[in-house]
């Protein structure tokens, strides 16, 4: 198109596609540089502010690396991460949320009841629930994987005086679905702030930090994998969550116990386990992928 014009370039960028191009590809992609065209002519985007725009996305890939993806926090916080978990989750199901940067494929297996609090400094909390299908007819073979914060609010590949895995397991359900593990409480923490994101932050006044939570990765075949944070009740950020992860059904209740009777018979530090002490009860519901 030799005439391009304010009214007629989004067209001419469609186009120039060519006729192969993927059905949901170019779907995608339609609508894309309709809206990313329209929200420039709405907003009579300046040279100015269109060349910091590029400064904010090149600085994002300066700043990432293997260990930090600067592009996956802008899009948890502008809220678009938690959208499209929100769009892909719209069942019976528990909510999906946010997996975060901190996942490390490989945490060790250990058994029904096992410890993961170990040398951690901070009151034992038991974390136990059950794996449910819609029907609530319990799921055996689930495959839990959870990771958390120390009490600093760091994860183990952010602090180097943690071990590897550290407060991270794996864990299979039994005939029953159930799940049980002794771990701390997680602290609140900030998501980086010292790159474009936090440039962000401190343009539109929002805070950086996020409520303490627990991660959990549930799946086993026949169902839809759950990623999903667990969230405690009472937790000052709960209202202003930094990627807007919490949910209304994953928020859970640190219950302070003195009972030591009411402690889990198979967990493997029990008898380590001191008064008081807190429990955690939270029911994972799966879907069905068929």
């Amino acid at each position: 198109m030799k005439d391009v014009s304010i009214d007629t370039i989004t067209q001419a960028f469609l186009d120039y596609c060519g006729d192969d191009t993927d059905p949901r590809t170019m779907f995608v992609l339609t609508k894309m540089v309709e809206h990313l065209h329209a929200f420039a002519k709405e907003t009579q985007l300046t040279h100015a502010e269109w060349a910091r725009g590029l400064k904010f996305v090149t600085d994002a890939g300066i700043i990432s690396d293997d260990e930090r993806n600067e592009f996956v926090l802008i899009s948890d916080v502008t809220g678009l991460s938690s959208l499209v978990d929100m769009i892909g989750s719209q069942h019976e199901g528990t909510s999906s949320s946010v997996l975060g940067p901190f996942h490390s494929v490989g945490a060790p297996m250990i058994p029904v009841g096992g410890d993961i609090k170990k040398d951690n400094d901070g009151t034992t909390v038991v974390v136990e629930g059950y794996v449910k299908g819609t029907d609530g007819s319990p799921i055996e073979g689930a495959v839990i994987e959870l990771w958390q914060t120390a009490e600093n609010g760091l994860y183990y590949s952010q602090d180097g005086d943690q071990n590897d895995f550290n407060l991270c397991c794996s864990m299979t359900t039994g005939a029953d679905g159930r799940y049980a593990m002794t771990t701390v409480k997680p602290a609140p923490y900030k998501v980086p702030d010292d790159g474009p994101v936090g440039e962000l932050f401190r343009a539109t006044g929002r805070t950086p930090w996020r409520p303490s939570h627990l991660h959990f990765i549930v799946q086993v075949e026949g169902y839809k994998s759950l990623v999903t944070e667990v969230f405690a009740n009472g937790d000052p950020y709960l209202n202003s969550d930094a990627v807007f992860g919490v949910r209304e059904d994953l928020i859970m209740d640190y219950v302070e116990s003195t009972d030591m009777d009411a402690l889990p018979d198979d967990l493997e530090a029990k008898a380590a386990v001191t008064s008081p002490y807190f429990k955690v009860d939270f029911d994972f519901v799966l879907v069905s992928d068929t």
